[in-house]
């Protein structure tokens, strides 16, 4: 009964066997398992380690290299508001000479005052000028004499032709009837030859008062000439002596007066002496006259700007004396030429002034409103470097090296200036760079709050 349960040995080897393929498969797997796990986790440590190691290295060169604050230039807004110094001058102001020499007789206007067009501000004595216009008066009368004169002897030589030709035509008509009756032998030849004579003395009359006439057409001519030469000397005098009362050419105010009553005064203008009388002859100007209802402003508006002003464009206008009011002043023209030494484009604003309030000469206040297409960048004033090069901004590159670039300023803000070129808008610019940052100097930049 036992040999029956008892395994024979063909199957304990089989048995055995089995087993012992069960156990090498296993441990296979798992070493298997082993070696794929670690190579999946070599491969992800591996790049860390040297991404780690690259970071300690650049870590480590950081932390060796100067930190230096960069900014960013941020662009400019389009719509910007434009002041500027300006100075009030008078539309129309001019000075008033003499035109006439003589004392003064007096005057009627005075500094401030108020004057129309037309109005009398003072009267010159000149004695000499009325002299001068009755003597221009006497010769007019005179040559219109001589006129009436030479037109006389003219109608009398006319009169005389007539004269002549009417002799003239006698003696010839006579000469004609005698020659037939010589013809005829009723009379001599000698009485024919007489008319004859008779006839060609009276063509010779008409022949002289034809030249009577031309003569004394000539003559009426050139009295009529000299009188009217003299007829213009003697309008001039008139002229002239109306100059004795100095009149306003235009509405405005008296800003000047120069004249007291009895003083000497000469046509013209600058200063004279009379040696030979020891007196002095002043020929200055009289008054200066300004006109206020409208007034212009003088402004010098930068090259950088010129090309954003317009003819019609307004602008505000203030002045400190008056911080109540406002003026609106119209851009009416501009020099179009930029000052070399200045680099300023001169404007000229018109302003209403119906009330008076704007004086000629005052310091204003304008201010524009300009939209700039073309916007520039604004960057502290403490970025610029100005040096032997030029005005200069000390930037970073991405490989962290100091490189200074030139530019151009433009409007200065007092912290803040405009750079009208040499900037991108992408640049890292030191925001205060010394004298250590040096070209091609290695940095760490470090972006500055605001």
């Amino acid at each position: 009964m036992d040999s029956q349960h008892r395994p024979s040995p063909d199957s304990e080897q089989q048995t055995t066997s089995k087993k012992h393929r069960r156990g090498i498969g296993a441990i296979g797997w798992a070493v298997i398992g082993a070696v794929f796990f670690g190579g999946l986790l070599a491969i992800g440590i591996l790049p860390r380690l040297s991404q780690k190691s690259e970071l300690q290295a650049a870590v480590k060169e950081a932390s060796t290299l100067p930190s230096i604050n960069v900014i960013t230039p941020r662009r400019a807004t389009g719509a910007t508001k434009l002041e500027l110094p300006g100075s009030v001058v008078a539309l129309n102001q001019t000075t008033i000479y003499a035109r006439s020499t003589g004392y003064l007789k007096r005057w009627y206007a005075d500094i401030g005052d108020r004057v129309q067009a037309g109005q009398l501000l003072a009267e010159i004595d000149s004695p000499d000028i009325d002299q001068q216009v009755l003597q221009a008066k006497a010769e007019v009368a005179q040559a219109q004499a001589n006129v009436s004169q030479t037109r006389a002897s003219l109608a009398k030589s006319v009169s005389d032709l007539k004269q002549a030709q009417a002799n003239l035509l006698i003696a010839r008509q006579s000469w004609q009837r005698w020659s037939v009756l010589v013809k005829q032998g009723a009379v001599p030849q000698q009485d024919a030859d007489t008319r004859y004579a008779t006839y060609q003395a009276n063509l010779a009359n008409v022949e002289a008062a034809k030249n009577t006439i031309n003569s004394d057409s000539a003559n009426v001519k050139a009295a009529q000439a000299n009188a009217y030469a003299i007829q213009a000397n003697f309008q001039r005098n008139t002229v002239l002596q109306s100059y004795k009362k100095v009149t306003a050419p235009f509405a405005g105010v008296i800003t000047a007066r120069n004249v007291n009553t009895g003083v000497l005064i000469s046509a013209g203008n600058g200063n004279t002496s009379n040696s030979t009388s020891n007196t002095n002859t002043s020929n200055t100007s009289l008054y200066t006259i300004a006109a206020y209802d409208n007034l212009n402003v003088n402004v010098s508006v930068p090259q950088s700007l010129s090309q954003s002003l317009q003819t019609g464009q307004t602008a505000q206008i203030t002045v400190r004396e008056l911080p109540q009011r406002v003026f609106t002043g119209k851009v009416i023209r501009t020099s179009n030429a930029i000052d070399p030494t200045t680099r300023t484009l001169l404007t000229q604003l018109e302003v209403q002034n119906l009330d008076a309030t704007l004086r000629p000469g005052m310091y204003a206040n304008v201010r524009f409103a300009i939209n700039r297409t073309n916007p520039p960048f604004i960057v502290p004033d403490s970025a610029l470097v100005v040096n032997g090069g030029g005005t200069q901004v000390a930037t970073v590159t991405k490989d962290h090296t100091v490189h200074y670039q030139k530019v151009a300023v433009g409007r200065d803000y007092g912290t803040e200036v405009e750079i009208t070129s040499g900037l991108t808008g992408n640049e890292s610019l030191i925001a205060t760079p010394t004298v250590d940052e040096t070209e091609g100097l290695r940095v760490q930049p470090v972006a500055q709050r605001k």
